[in-house]
């Protein structure tokens, strides 16, 4: 355990978590002339080394929380990670600490326009196409959040607009960030191993529309829209064909088009991103483009560039008939469901890893119409294994290369193979990233 000496009835901001997000705040903070306390549970936080050649003479507390750093703290900043019913965070807010996050920080320093996504899947691919598209327009724009750069490390004043990815961690400790627009893309069960209920992570969820001027809302989904939200206006994006001032899809002359109410924008066809959920994907950042007013030609210039996200729905190879598709990225059931979902034909899935006390239920539920089997890896494959069970034929594999091995011999011509693991990947690999290099290496090493 690290541990240096704390200085009793000095005035310290307490930092809790020293990941990226952590440094970044203590970075900020120090700029600022600030004594600060840095906290971790772990005894070896990821940015220990960073933190040691920075900032040499910051109090660090490594392996625990002790309730009087908490306490006796002038203010909290927790990091997205840790979860608020920590007992040492719950005793701070008792005693009337102010606790706070980031996000907060980043508010009090910023003029230009924020426009923030969250939801549980497809936060990265909006938050980078949205980005895109302020760039094709010419618009100064910082992407970043929960994708990429934290937000204090953003904060520059030649910007024009910020696009920011904000995960329910976040939005738990947002208090003052007036957004130009924000969306939810979508809810569905996720981290329900820190939340008590689904109605807590929804609710976390609607944070995001509490200080929004423009709500873009899912229409389809009901969760994302149960909640009332009061902005300035509301615009909306479905699957279906829309209503009035809404994104979405209508049909001419037998294909699938992007429309602005009536308007035809763009086929479906010349989204170079697959799947029905990335269609969503593009019509919810074209919604948010309009309220931010990014000329249309820019928006559509954007969309058709966009060769979409590692690790999302993302195409590896070709071979006998075969496509192979890498959605490491899917790390819920919800996320899952959609690329299976969206994509044509059948599948052989990939699945498993850490479930984090998910519900697999639904995931079986769409196995009949759209796979032909699957193959099972990691930790709770027993528990996948047995919404399966009764469907579709299931297989089990020792690691990636296996199920790769796997998949070659159960496909058939004009199938997919779809690594969407529904589950978190730290059982095995270091992070979904590692998880979708190895499936992509033994990819190409099959098809060579």
């Amino acid at each position: 355990m690290e541990k240096t000496q704390h200085k009793k009835n000095a005035i310290y901001t307490l930092v809790v978590g020293l990941g990226t997000t952590g440094l970044s705040v203590v970075r900020y903070l120090r700029a600022l002339g600030e004594h600060v306390v840095v906290v971790d549970s772990r005894e070896q936080p990821p940015k220990l080394q960073a933190l040691r050649e920075s900032f040499p003479d910051v109090e660090l507390h490594t392996s625990e929380f002790k309730t009087d750093l908490f306490t006796s703290a002038r203010r909290i900043i927790v990091s997205p990670g840790v979860s608020m019913s920590e007992a040492a965070l719950k005793k701070a807010k008792e005693m009337d600490v102010e606790i706070t996050g980031d996000i907060d920080l980043f508010a009090h320093e910023v003029a230009a326009p924020v426009a923030c996504i969250t939801g549980s899947n497809g936060k990265s691919t909006v938050t980078t196409l949205l980005g895109e598209m302020a760039k094709c327009a010419g618009i100064d724009v910082a992407v970043g959040g929960n994708l990429g750069i934290p937000v204090l490390d953003l904060v520059q004043d030649s910007y024009e607009l910020y696009v920011l990815e904000l995960s329910s961690f976040q939005l738990e400790t947002l208090q003052n960030l007036p957004m130009e627009a924000a969306v939810i893309l979508n809810i569905s069960p996720d981290h329900m191993d820190r939340y008590e209920s689904l109605n807590d992570y929804v609710m976390a969820k609607h944070e995001i529309y509490k200080n929004t001027k423009s709500c873009v809302l899912n229409r389809d989904d009901q969760l994302a829209n149960e909640q009332t939200c009061i902005c300035e206006r509301t615009i909306g994006f479905t699957l279906k064909r829309p209503a009035n001032d809404d994104f979405g899809l209508c049909e001419n002359n037998g294909e699938s088009w992007l429309c602005h109410g009536k308007e035809l924008l763009l086929k479906v066809d010349e989204i170079k991103i697959k799947g029905l959920h990335n269609v969503a994907n593009v019509l919810a950042a074209l919604a948010m483009g309009s309220v931010l007013n990014i000329p249309q030609r820019f928006m559509l210039e954007a969309i058709r560039n966009f060769p979409g996200l590692e690790h999302r729905t993302q195409w590896v190879a070709e071979k006998d008939g075969v496509n192979w598709y890498n959605d490491s990225k899917a790390t819920n059931v919800g996320a899952s469901i959609a690329a299976i979902a969206g994509l044509p034909g059948k599948h052989v899935l990939i699945a498993g890893g850490e479930g984090k006390d998910a519900d697999f239920t639904e995931l079986g539920e769409v196995a009949e119409k759209h796979l032909r089997a699957a193959v099972l890896i990691g930790r709770d494959a027993d528990i996948i294994a047995a919404v399966f069970e009764g469907v579709i034929p299931v297989v089990r594999a020792a690691d990636m290369h296996e199920a790769v091995v796997k998949c070659a011999e159960l496909a058939q011509p004009g199938d997919n193979v779809l690594l969407s693991p529904a589950c978190a990947s730290f059982d095995m690999f270091n992070n979904f990233e590692h998880r979708g290099q190895v499936f992509m290496q033994a990819v190409r090493e099959l098809v060579q």
